[in-house]
């Protein structure tokens, strides 16, 4: 990274904008603007004076990312616009996603640097960058070489500039309208697209509001908030690392946009549990035969089915009159649980817990694809038997001579609720012989 950013003083930038507004005679036009179409004049400004906006919805999961990894203030970006080591943080951010492109779309970066600037950015009257804060970001690495030299081609950046009554909320519905673009839309991930989103339902707006001005269905725009939540709940409550979106921002969107629609219709002890079916499979996608999508039908209209399987083979009761009062489910949301609805809390917990973890995923793995295959009627005939004997092989490697005193109460919990599913097995059995 050659560029150094040092911010200008706004009252500077002020004065240096309004000369220059005042000289002009050029004008853009920009539309979806007060109800319009809106005339704006263009200016030339020094590559050093545009200030880049914090607000930018591109740039949110990798601020928030640094924000967690570093152990920075939640505000750090927010309240840091005029601040030099916040600007060149932000423009180390940029300059990445300037450096990115695909098979189809060419980096800015090396069009920037083949035709020089073609398209205006946008500012306001303070010089805060509204739109074009990438394109900023590689002009000014360009216009410093590494050798210490400059590039003159990039030494001045052509700016079309807002009226001075502005307001944010007009500023944030321009990224908006940007963002409704076709073109635009793969510069965003999916998780700086659904802030995007959410904040535009924060201002009041329905969901049906928000769906029109972004040129979308209502059912998509409500769909982009829930996976957003879920998100959010992954990273807050299951793997405790809040605002680190680049967990889930390149592999997420699907899983987290298939969750609310695989719990919509269930139990809120279900709907708990099947969370923690996807977000296991999820965090150890690594350990996945595939690809965890071809696995959502467990936590889906499978996941009971899943959970049986999963219970069965780690040896553990549903039950909550027999979990042992140290097992708290912390990761139930506010859910109560009448007396004919099952409680997961013991899997949850199996599947979370360091010291149960690494057995309780593998064996959810593998109920997950069994479930599957019993659904698909694969396995129909041999599945029962093979959980049946995977019990046994951990019952019979049990040593309870090592077992801490401790624990001998909930053991005789857990072998009182064996003995009743054997029972249940072994009357089913009889009826069919």
């Amino acid at each position: 990274m050659n560029y150094e950013v040092r911010v200008r003083p706004r009252s500077e930038r002020e004065v240096l904008i309004k000369q220059r507004l005042e000289n002009s005679d050029e004008y853009e036009e920009i539309y979806d603007f007060r109800g319009g179409s809106f005339s704006l004049k263009v200016i030339s400004l020094p590559i050093d004076v545009p200030v880049y906006r914090m607000g930018n919805c591109r740039a949110f999961s990798a601020q928030q990312s640094e924000i967690a990894a570093r152990d920075l203030p939640k505000n750090f970006f927010e309240k840091g616009q005029e601040s030099s080591t916040v600007q060149q943080r932000q423009h180390q951010i940029l300059l990445k996603l300037a450096k990115q492109g695909t098979s189809s779309v060419v980096p800015i970066i090396d069009v920037l640097r083949q035709e020089t600037q073609r398209d205006k950015i946008l500012i306001t009257c303070t010089g805060i960058v509204v739109n074009g804060n990438r394109r900023l970001s590689a002009m000014r690495e360009l216009y410093r070489n590494k050798d210490g030299s400059v590039d003159e081609r990039f030494g001045h950046v052509r700016c079309a500039v807002l009226p001075p009554d502005t307001t944010r909320d007009e500023v944030d519905d321009i990224e908006a309208d940007l963002q409704a673009k076709q073109e635009t839309k793969l510069d965003y991930d999916w998780i700086g697209d659904a802030r995007l989103v959410r904040r535009q339902v924060n201002k009041g707006r329905t969901t049906k509001e928000v769906a029109d001005r972004l040129r979308r269905s209502k059912a998509d725009v409500e769909n982009v908030l829930q996976a957003l939540e879920e998100a959010d709940l992954y990273l807050n409550e299951w793997v405790k690392k809040p605002g680190q979106y680049d967990l889930v921002a390149a592999e997420g969107q699907q899983i987290f946009g298939d969750i609310p629609k695989s719990i919509a219709k269930k139990d809120p002890s279900l709907q708990n549990a099947s969370r923690a079916i996807a977000f296991s499979l999820f965090e150890n996608r690594d350990r996945v035969s595939g690809r965890v999508y071809d696995l959502k039908s467990s936590f889906g209209k499978l996941a009971p089915k899943v959970l049986n399987l999963l219970q069965a083979q780690l040896i553990i009761d549903n039950n909550p009159a027999d979990l042992d009062e140290d097992v708290e489910d912390d990761f139930a949301i506010d859910i109560e649980n009448d007396e004919d609805t099952l409680n997961y809390s013991s899997i949850i917990e199996a599947l979370r817990n360091e010291s149960t973890k690494e057995e309780a995923v593998s064996t959810l793995i593998e109920s997950c694809e069994t479930a599957i295959e019993l659904d698909k009627g694969q396995k129909s005939e041999k599945a029962a038997l093979k959980a049946l004997s995977q019990a046994h092989t951990k019952l019979a490697g049990i040593d309870i001579t090592l077992a801490g005193d401790d624990t001998l109460r909930a053991m005789l919990k857990q072998i009182e609720s064996i003995k009743t599913i054997l029972e249940r097995m072994e009357e089913g059995i009889k009826k069919r012989q």
